[in-house]
Formats: structure tokens, sequence, C-alpha cells
């Protein structure tokens, strides 16, 4: 198979569609990939191109595609087919790869790559995304939803209400991140539900921590994000605003919930926390601690250092989040250097190991007169 011009097979999934052909999302992929070629379509948009040299000067070009579940980089080198068809293409398209797929320490690799452009109603099926991507975000959203509904103190329950209800398409478009974890579309819903799931039940253990705020500062500590890792409505391609690159998401976020804050405060709702305690401005000040905190060091970007229970919680959930989604992304994808020993994903540290499996106790036997018993009753 060879690449051929995009007018020849710009079309919808009859195009290539048959018995025993192989489609699998990016993550998917990633999974299966390996040093032995895999053959298997794959749809695509492409997100961005970078055009590079070799160190002898032959140009090539970096592409970036992605898809609901994740994205990858491919080289397509200048005597390729698929350099020129790059070259002439918007970001943003959206192909369909049929290739025979290769994984090593470097990334992704194609060979005997034949591609389209999708349109019709392959073109829709690949916006809708994958089902059981979006089944587990619908699910997480439930879980943010629901958790917030369970707070208690009124200024942080309408907060979240005014957040949820104004920004909440938005919020369930962003990434967590550009790399490393939960870097799709509706990323930062999945990182965001299991943090709060995590601290819902850190506060079962910790009684004395502060549960509505470290809910609420659970869901807002990573809002800065909505503009720094968002999508368009439609797609897979994660943009860049000018307002994540000059201010950052933290500052972002503090700027967000001030503005929200606001509002309820001017609400007539608002009216009536002025005889509440704790005090609505010291409220405000430890959600906004949270906030700038969360990074936990001034290296990593936080303005300062974790300085309440609830900051110090919010940080190391967060972290053991990030990680852990890193770790069993390193497991699928990672190559396997000997048995259980997998090869170092950036930016974990080492070397991974596999899990100890579960303890399950065999099965009980059944006493010999019990079994004795059930065999006279046939």
């Amino acid at each position: 198979m060879s690449g051929f011009p995009l007018s020849v097979r710009d079309s919808g999934r009859g195009a290539v569609d048959g018995a025993g052909v192989n489609f699998l999302t990016i993550a998917a992929l990633k999974a299966q990939a390996g040093e032995q070629a895999l053959t298997a379509v794959v749809d695509a948009e492409l997100q961005s191109r970078s055009a590079r040299q070799t160190k002898t000067g032959k140009p090539y070009l970096v592409l970036t595609f992605a898809d609901a579940t994740g994205s990858f980089a491919l080289n397509a080198w200048s005597d390729a087919p698929l350099f020129d068809a790059a070259n002439g293409l918007p970001d943003g398209t959206v192909m369909r790869l049929d290739a025979d797929w290769t994984q090593n320490t470097y990334g992704v690799n194609a060979v005997n790559v034949a591609w389209e452009r999708l349109t019709g109603d392959a073109l829709e099926a690949f916006y809708a995304g994958d089902a059981a991507t979006a089944e587990k975000q619908r699910r997480d959203w439930d879980t943010i939803t629901s958790l917030c509904a369970s707070v208690n103190d009124p200024r942080l329950h309408a907060l979240a209400d005014h957040f949820i209800k104004d920004f909440g398409s938005r919020f369930r478009r962003a990434a967590a991140a550009r790399k490393n974890h939960h870097a799709r579309r509706g990323g930062l819903v999945e990182h965001v539900a299991q943090m709060m799931r995590t601290a819902d039940a850190v506060c079962s253990v910790y009684p004395r921590l502060n549960r509505d705020l470290l809910l609420i500062g659970t869901l807002f500590h990573d809002c800065g994000k909505l503009w720094e890792n968002q999508y368009k409505e439609r797609g897979f391609t994660q943009d860049y605003s000018i307002h994540g690159e000059m201010l950052g998401h933290i500052p972002l976020g503090i700027e967000l919930v001030n503005k929200l804050w606001r509002d309820v405060a001017e609400s007539p709702a608002g009216k009536g926390w002025l005889t509440l305690e704790p005090a609505t401005e010291t409220v405000r000040l430890h959600l906004l601690h949270l906030i700038a905190s969360h990074h936990g060091e001034y290296q990593f970007g936080s303005p300062t250092l974790p300085r309440t229970p609830e900051a110090i919680a919010l940080h190391h959930i967060d972290n053991l989040d990030a990680k852990m989604e890193m770790m069993m992304d390193a497991y699928e994808n990672a190559n396997e250097l000997a048995d259980g020993i997998y090869e170092k994903q950036f930016p974990l540290p080492a070397n991974l190991v596999a899990p100890l499996p579960a303890f399950e106790p065999p099965p009980s036997p059944v006493p010999a007169a019990a079994a004795s018993r059930g065999s006279e009753l046939f």
C-alpha cells in the first residue's frame, strides 16, 4: 500500500471499510503497537505540523494527530508521499490513516501509509468521539455535579452552581494538560472527578479537614485551564490562547473565582451572608489559597506554598491523580525491557515494574459429606 493524492480518495467510511479492517483509536493504537508491525486504520485530526531538518539537512515534517482518546506525533520524510500531501492540508483536517504501525522509544511510526480525508457520516462519527471515553466522561461529570450538590456552605455551593451553569460546556471540553496526563478533550473533567472522589474519601479519614472547602477547591484548582488547555466546540485540536500563554492557569483561576464570587455575593442570596461564620471574606481567601498553592512549590509555578491542611491535601491529591494516570499510560505504551520491567516514560523518575496483583483466595473446598448428600439428589 502506498500514499496517494487526497483527491483520489477524498471520501467517507465506505471507501476503506471491509471485512477484516482493524479500526483503532489513538489510545488503542499506542497500547497495541510495538516492535512488530500492526496493520490498522486510525481516524485522526491533523492538530499541527512542524518543519524540521535531519543532521544532513534533509527536510521532514512532524505531524501531530489527535482524537477523543489522545494524540501522537508522526514523522513524514521528504521522500514519502505523505510529506507533500500534509504540506497542502490545513490544520484541523480529519484523516483516515491506513498503515503498518510500530512503536519504539521515540514514539509511533508508520510505513505503507494510505490516507484519505473524512467527510459525511464518517466525519460526524469521528467528531462524536470514542463511545467508551464519552461514557466515562459523562459518569465523571455526574460525580462532579453530585459532590458539588452535597456541599453545605451556601457560599461555596452557590459559587459551584454559578460556575457549572455559566462555564459547564467549556469545562467539559478542556484538557487537564497539553501532555503527560489527561491531555485530551474532556480530560479535565476526568481529572477533577477522580480528585473529588479522592478528596471525599480523604475527608472521611481526616475528619478535621473542611470537606466543603476541599471539594470546591478541587473543583476550581485548574479552572484556569478552561483558557490554557481549551478545545473548540468541535474537534480534538487543543488551542493556544494569549491569556493562557501570558498568565497561566493559576492566575486565570484566581481571576475567575474572584469574578464569580462577586457575582454571587451581589445576588439576592448573597445579602444573607454577612452574618455567616466563618466570615465570607475568610472563606473566599481560603479558596483562593487552594488555587494559588496547589502546585506545592515555587519552582513548579505556585505563587505561594500550601499553608493550610486543605491546601496540603489538595496538592497531594492532585499529584497522586496525575502520577497514577501517567503510570497507567506508561504500562500500556512503554516498551517492556524484561519480564515485568517497563521503559521509563517522561516525566516519571525511573523504569516501571509491573504492579503486584491482588491476592484472590482459592475457592473453598466442598466438604465431602455435603458433596455426597448433593449427589444423592440426582
